[in-house]
């Protein structure tokens, strides 16, 4: 009869297992990565006791109520069993040891590590050591002869290394293993198998067969093997009576082996089809306990003994044995027969004494396919290998060769560690640290603030059992799972309120659980696992509710932007299916990224996810790579930084706490051999530079190429936040724009020198009009005469296409003034500004109501175009202000002549009709609509009616900037002002507009009645203006001398 599977349960948190059963078969003990030891009386016990080790443990030991741990503190442990008290260090290793095994008798404990070295230690007195040294790999695990003679030492070079502990010499060793360099890389745990009671065999896994070595001999005598085994094995346990050999392997199959037969007796399938890493056996050898890679704890019952595996099948050999001695030896007929019994074949079982089961013609659990195990023998393989029954049979289920499904990750809070910690690290933000305790002292969460002076520190007692918690400058979030008897609840401190009521609690309806949670400017978020996402005010008004495509993985916020990051599917092949949602949540509400794919590094997960100070979304995956969002190239995701190559182990990580764009700086904590800082003493924070994976960066063209992609990419937050109404950085954004243009044009002299002058017109296109006309003057020095014809063809396209744009833009927005008085929706730009209502007070985030004409003004004052004189008209000329005109030499005629004819005739067509249109506008003012024909005239603003009163004093302090520099001057005084302030200029440049259109009216009156003396003053202004839209009169200031 089959063994029987017992269903599968929970025990560990995700990630490497092992299990063993005491000496008496009462209880059993399982260790994972979470840190706990947990001690099972049975597979059903609902509440096993828990031994806290450290932050994992990697493998356990247990012998005469000693149990020893190797823990990733890098230290074996030993405590007391069953009660689990610590009994000290055995010792010590500079890496975190991977394996320990008592030897028979219990009185030393052996250790590898991976840091090449093994050490066995005296249990009684941990001062008697001894250190084996000679590997050149970490070692994967160690096991003792059961006659305390050897040890063997698995590593994970193509070598195996067997040691006389009391001489320390080395005896043998076997290259069969595949090479690797850390033990999280290995393909197989490799964890060996004395064979008890004789210790005659070694077994060894090695790929997808056991090779079993002779003691004394160490001769490779023989091989198991199964045609089911698809992946390599993992472990191998012998059983007590040392007659049955257990195996697990990576995918998930769990094959029994009898030593004597060299069949197999039993086979399984993991029902999730996870990896294999703990094998044991009680020690009736009746059951086997087995652990995953998942954390799960499962059981085989009722396995085959020794006995019923030799005996049973004795009973037909020897009647075989009678009818058929001179065609079969009694061991053939005895290796057929096991063979055929174990696949319970109806045909034989009338020879075995016509034993009548009602089971004979039900197939075992495992399925027909045990017969295709066989025994490989190095010499006489032929002879004893068993041939499959002629009989019928079912076809064989053909092996899925595929991809395989990944693991869903698990939500996270970023900033945070694992919440089986019992000191952790709830977030870690710009704003400040939120820590958890929960031991046996005290159950409470520390909140620390980086500025003292938004809040000062608070300790909260964590009564609900809160796992869950962001911080921001006006709140503490919290949240705690359910239970059977509360729902899971939303916890708001809103310390920055001006009540008194600071406190506010959401339950959660029954079956969701927070599984994220965030705060932002005003508002809270929670995602749960209903796929729901719930928005709060920050007072605890609930807000807009919406579904998410997927279970969420984690959340992010700044100010008035979400980022959600959630499962799009199932991955394949280590890969994780994650989307990204990124929504703006101020008045006008928008999603602004729908659900893209989120990409990640191979084989990677999600490891951080934030806004960068400057509001920019960015991410963190696990393989160390930063990506941050191009606002400017389609809100694609650009790698900034790899913080795996500023690592100088592989077991070490950077754990990211914040992102700067200006300066350019990634905040993290070094993590030595793990991947999460510890909570004390408080870890020091790190800074990264950033670093774009370009090509050839070693190379000076590269660096430079680095260096400006990279000051662009991070230069896109101003433009966003200028576009949101905040106030920006004018001196910041205009270093910047110089630092990328001073490489422009070190890139161009680089190209120049190795004359390459297409790429010269390629970085030109990336110049500013100004830097152009500075490449024209060094292709000319350079005597690169076709490149300066061309680059000064370039300078007059930029110049038109500027001066089109900016006509453009004008004309968009005197269309936009014209109709806003005339629209309904009173939170249109123009109900702000109505009289009847007064302005809303700004805030720190200001409104579109209150920033409505500033913005505007700011705007348009931004684009390079020059203001006009006192009347408030603006210029249409050209961008640049021109220099004093110096004579042409011949050479720069010639270069100038073709464009300058071709940019004449071009405005000759085009500028005559914008001019008449001009001229014609306040000839036909709507009757009942002064006002806005006061707009459709172009009113000056506040800002030109502030610049025009204080232009001498600008001037004055600062006499030799030009035009757009006094501007830009202007600009950055101008905002300095109190809103009250520019609301006033605002106002006032307003109603001067007004009587500045009475006085217009009154003088075209006038002039009507003038003679021919005004219509020459007339013809002189249009030809003023004709003059100042020539761009070849413009562009000739910058012309330059040769010598």
């Amino acid at each position: 009869m089959p063994c029987e599977r017992k269903p599968m349960r929970y025990g560990h948190s995700e990630g490497h297992t092992d299990v063993t059963f005491d000496d008496a078969g009462k209880f059993i003990v399982t260790c994972g990565s979470d840190g706990d030891v947990r001690i099972w009386e049975s597979l059903d016990d609902d509440d096993p006791r828990s031994i806290n080790v450290g932050e994992k443990a990697y493998s356990l030991a247990l012998k005469k109520r000693k149990l020893v741990t190797a823990g990733s503190n890098n230290t074996v442990q030993i405590h007391t069993f069953p009660e689990g008290d610590p009994d000290g260090i055995l010792t010590r290793f500079t890496t975190h040891a991977t394996h320990v095994a008592f030897n028979h008798s219990g009185s030393r404990v052996a250790a590898g590590s991976s840091d090449f070295m093994v050490k066995v230690v005296e249990v009684a007195d941990s001062s008697q050591q001894k250190t084996l040294r000679g590997h050149d790999a970490p070692v994967l695990s160690v096991t003792f002869d059961p006659k305390d003679e050897l040890l063997y030492p698995g590593c994970s070079r193509p070598c195996n290394l067997t040691v006389v502990v009391h001489l320390q010499t080395k005896v043998t060793s076997w290259p069969v293993l595949q090479k690797s360099n850390d033990v999280s890389t290995a393909k197989s745990l490799c964890r060996l198998g004395w064979q008890p009671k004789t210790a005659k065999l070694l077994a060894v896994p090695v790929g997808l067969k056991v090779h079993l070595y002779e003691r004394d001999s160490w001769e490779h005598v023989s091989t198991l093997s199964d045609d089911m085994m698809t992946q390599p094995i993992n472990v191998v346990a012998w059983s007590p009576c040392g007659q049955l050999l257990a195996a697990g392997s990576v995918g998930g199959f769990l094959t029994v082996w009898n030593a004597e037969s060299k069949l197999c007796v039993e086979r399984q399938k993991h029902e999730k089809g996870y990896t294999v890493c703990g094998l044991a056996w009680h020690p009736s050898g009746r059951q086997l306990a087995y652990t995953d890679t998942q954390g799960s704890l499962g059981l085989l019952d009722d396995l085959p003994t020794a006995s019923s595996a030799t005996k049973t099948p004795k009973a037909p050999a020897v009647k075989a044995a009678n009818d058929y001695d001179d065609l079969f030896d009694e061991d053939d007929d005895r290796a057929m027969d096991e063979g055929l019994s174990d696949t319970h074949s109806p045909a034989k079982r009338p020879v075995a004494g016509g034993d009548d089961d009602d089971d004979d013609d039900l197939m075992p659990a495992t399925g027909r396919v045990k017969n295709r195990s066989s025994f490989l023998d190095d010499e006489n393989s032929l002879g004893t290998t068993v041939a499959p029954p002629t009989g019928p049979s079912l076809p064989l289920r053909p092996a899925y060769e595929g991809p395989l499904p990944t693991l869903p990750q698990k939500p996270f809070q970023p900033g945070s560690t694992p919440a089986h910690l019992t000191h952790r690290f709830m977030t870690w933000n710009s704003v400040g640290v939120v820590r958890g305790y929960n031991d046996d002292q005290d159950n409470a969460v520390d909140v620390e603030f980086h500025d003292t002076a938004v809040h000062h520190a608070m300790h909260l007692t964590n009564a609900l059992g809160h796992t869950l918690a962001d911080l921001s400058q006006e709140a503490v979030l919290l949240a705690c799972p359910a239970t059977d008897e509360l729902a899971s609840k939303l916890q708001c401190l809103h310390f920055s309120s001006w009540d008194a009521n600071k406190e506010w609690i959401v339950d959660l309806p029954a079956g969701e659980d927070v599984r994220a949670l965030v705060l932002g400017q005003g508002w809270a978020a929670a995602a749960t696992s209903a796929r729901t996402l719930r928005l709060f005010t920050v007072g605890g008004v609930q807000k807009e509710i919406f579904s998410l495509p997927g279970h969420v993985v984690s959340m992010a916020a700044h100010g008035e932007q979400l980022l959600v990051v959630y499962h799009r599917g199932t991955g394949f092949d280590g890969d994780q299916a994650l989307g990204v949602q990124l929504l703006q949540l101020g008045r006008r509400k928008r999603q602004v990224i729908h659900g893209e794919p989120l990409p990640l590094s191979c084989k990677a997960h999600l490891a951080w996810l934030g806004f960068t100070a400057e509001g920019t979304p960015c991410y963190v995956d696990s393989e160390g790579v930063v990506r941050m969002l191009n606002r400017s190239l389609g809100n694609t995701w650009t790698p900034v930084c790899n913080t795996r190559e500023t690592c100088k182990g592989k077991s070490d990580h950077f754990w990211v706490v914040a992102v700067h764009e200006n300066p350019q700086q990634l905040r993290c904590i070094p993590c030595k051999g793990s991947r999460y800082p510890p909570t004390l003493p408080r870890p020091a924070v790190a800074i990264l530079p950033f670093k774009l994976p370009l090509c050839q960066t070693t190379t000076e063209k590269g660096q430079m190429e680095e260096q400006y992609w990279r000051s662009t990419l991070l230069q896109n937050h101003y433009s966003f936040l200028s576009s949101s109404g905040y106030e920006i950085d004018d001196e910041g954004q205009n270093q910047n724009q110089k630092e990328q243009q001073e490489l422009l044009m070190k890139m161009f002299a680089l190209s120049c020198k190795l004359e390459r002058e297409f790429r010269c017109m390629e970085l030109a296109e990336l110049m500013t009009q100004s830097v152009v006309t500075l490449a024209v003057r060094y292709a000319s020095r350079s005597r690169r005469m076709n490149l300066a014809q061309r680059l000064n063809e370039l300078a007059m396209e930029k110049a038109n296409q500027l001066q089109e744009e900016q006509e453009q833009e004008e004309e968009e927005v005197q269309e936009e003034e014209h109709h806003t008085p005339r629209s309904l929706n009173p939170f249109a730009r123009g109900a702000a500004a109505s009289p009847e209502k007064p302005s809303p007070k700004p805030r720190k985030s200001p409104s579109q109501s209150r920033v409505s004409n500033v913005l505007d003004s700011m705007t348009s004052v931004r684009r390079p175009a020059p203001l006009g004189g006192p009347s408030g008209k603006q210029s249409k000329g050209p961008v640049l202000k021109p220099l004093a005109p110096k004579p042409k030499t011949k050479m720069q005629s010639t270069l100038l002549q073709m464009a300058t004819s071709k940019a004449a005739n071009k405005k000759a067509q085009v500028n005559p009709e914008p001019a008449a249109d001009r001229l014609k506008q306040p000839e036909v003012p709507p009757p009942d609509l002064p006002v806005e024909d006061s707009e459709n005239q172009k009113p000056r603003t506040g800002f030109q009616l502030w610049l025009e009163e204080n232009r001498k004093s600008i001037l004055a302090d600062s006499p030799d900037l030009q035009e757009t520099d006094v501007i830009k001057a202007a600009m950055g005084s101008f905002r300095s002002l109190s809103a009250e302030d520019r609301l006033s200029w605002t106002e006032r440049a307003k109603g001067q507009s007004g009587e500045a259109a009475d006085l217009k009216k009154r003088k075209r009156v006038e002039e009507a009645g003038e003679g021919d003396e005004s219509r020459v003053k007339a013809d002189e202004n249009i030809a003023k203006k004709k003059k100042s839209l020539d761009t070849t009169a413009k562009l000739s200031a910058f012309a330059f001398n040769k010598n």
